[in-house]
């Protein structure tokens, strides 16, 4: 049973991953937020190209995934939800919540510890913000996530199907809140309450310091709410407002090997 649960979870994801993507990049071609700086063709090729890499690297490091951990953390009775007597329901919604806060404070961590940062910045030093930016992560970081993410699982223990449930909610709000997406004011401020948005996203990736460290959250916006990193705006308003860092502006470090050795780049050169 558990090896069809995890043959179906590919397949599931990947129809969920290529649905929402073309869902989103649809509407930026038919409702952009922001007009587009550089070159769509480049940034695409390298942010998709890191994306797959990322996917093939998981496959090579890692027996299994954060399905398959929760599989073996049921099966071996690790994790406080597998001690405790719940309705399914419940110990479900507990588990998207709680990994969603693991994720939230994972973010936050990356922002504030260097050697972190040096990993992490280069999701940030994307020179525009569209829906191929929501899975564009260095290798490293990716490797060191799914470590506190299998870390999470084993302490937390939650059931194979919200594990599922929140990688899929996760993966569908990464891409849908990077989008280039136009959202109406009136609309956006209620979405807000309940779930990061692509405009309260979108302040996350100022060039502006103060703004980069705010809006951590990915899937529930709650955690901004209650933890003081929510901003409502960007100071010079989401169509005047630089996204990327200030380190790296030239066009050209949006290739794809330029990517890959990023992390290992002095602030002040890198040539």
């Amino acid at each position: 049973m558990n090896g069809l649960f995890l043959n179906s979870e590919l397949s599931i994801r990947l129809a969920a991953f290529f649905g929402i993507f073309l869902l989103v990049a649809v509407w930026e071609v038919v409702a952009p937020r922001r007009a587009l700086t550089v070159s769509k063709t480049a940034r695409w090729t390298s942010n998709l190209g890191i994306t797959f890499f990322n996917g093939l690297l998981l496959t090579w490091v890692f027996p299994v995934l954060a399905v398959g951990m929760a599989v073996l953390a049921q099966s071996r009775g690790w994790g406080v939800l597998n001690d405790m007597d719940l309705p399914f329901w419940l110990t479900v919604t507990l588990s998207v919540v709680a990994l969603d806060f693991v994720i939230y404070i994972q973010h936050a961590m990356f922002h504030t510890i260097p050697a972190f940062w040096r990993m992490h910045r280069m999701h940030h030093t994307d020179l525009n913000l569209d829906v191929s930016s929501g899975a564009r992560f260095h290798p490293i970081e990716i490797i060191v996530s799914m470590g506190i993410k299998f870390t999470a699982i084993a302490a937390l223990g939650p059931p194979p199907e919200a594990v599922l449930i929140f990688e899929l909610f996760l993966n569908v709000m990464a891409m849908f809140n990077h989008g280039n997406i136009y959202i109406p004011l009136k609309i956006d401020r209620i979405l807000r309450w309940f779930v990061v948005t692509p405009d309260m996203h979108r302040v996350h990736h100022s060039i502006i310091r103060k703004e980069n460290n705010s809006n951590f959250g990915f899937n529930l916006s709650l955690w901004d709410y209650l933890l003081g990193t929510y901003r409502a705006q960007p100071e010079k308003g989401h169509d005047g407002m630089e996204i990327g860092i200030n380190i790296f502006r030239d066009p050209k470090l949006l290739n794809f090997h330029w990517l890959l050795i990023q992390p290992f780049l002095n602030s002040d050169k890198y040539d």
